[in-house]
């Protein structure tokens, strides 16, 4: 991470659920993604803040 990128809080996870499942998420830091299986998607971060919009999110492989 570079000096100029905000670190993701991972106190938000305790708020945070999937908006499509209502499910918790994981935190995948190496790809600064919150995960959540139950509907196979991958939400980004983006200068420490998620975008939990299902139309911003990756399908998972």
């Amino acid at each position: 991470m570079s000096d100029t990128e905000v670190s993701f809080d991972r106190r938000m996870l305790d708020a945070l659920i999937c908006p499509r499942t209502q499910t918790t998420l994981r935190y995948d830091a190496e790809k600064q993604e919150l995960v959540s299986k139950a509907a196979n998607l991958a939400f980004p971060i983006r200068n420490g803040i998620p975008v939990m919009l299902i139309s911003e999110a990756r399908e998972l492989e």
